[in-house]
C-alpha cells in the first residue's frame, strides 16, 4: 500500500503570480522542473496544470513562461507595483503592460 502525500499551500496572500490556461497546458511539468524557487508541484492528475504551492515566493524571473513548450499555456499575473507604465511623448497617453 502506498503512503499518501499531503501538500498544503503556504498561502499568506491572494497572490497568483502566474495563470495557467487549462485548455492549453499539457501538464508536462517543465515549469515545475525549471522553477528555481519551487513555487509549483506536479498535479496528481495527469495532463493537468501544476499546483501553485508557494505563490508568495515567486521571483517573477520568467523561466517557467520562457521554457514552457506550449505557447499561451502560462502567463504572468504581475502585481500592480511591478506592471510597467509609460507615457507616449506625442499623445500623452499612459500605456501599461497587461
Amino acid at each position: 500500500m502506498a503512503d499518501k502525500v499531503y501538500a498544503l499551500p503556504n498561502v499568506q496572500s491572494p497572490s497568483t503570480p502566474v495563470i495557467f490556461n487549462p485548455e492549453k497546458c499539457i501538464g508536462c511539468n517543465t515549469c515545475v522542473e525549471v522553477c528555481q524557487i519551487d513555487v509549483y508541484i506536479p498535479n496528481p492528475e495527469k495532463g493537468k496544470p501544476p499546483i501553485i504551492l508557494h505563490p508568495e515566493e515567486c521571483w517573477y524571473c520568467g523561466c517557467c513562461v520562457t521554457d514552457c513548450p506550449t505557447p499561451g499555456a502560462i502567463k504572468f499575473n504581475y502585481p500592480l507595483p511591478l506592471k510597467p507604465r509609460w507615457r507616449n511623448k506625442e499623445t500623452g497617453e499612459v500605456m501599461q503592460v497587461k
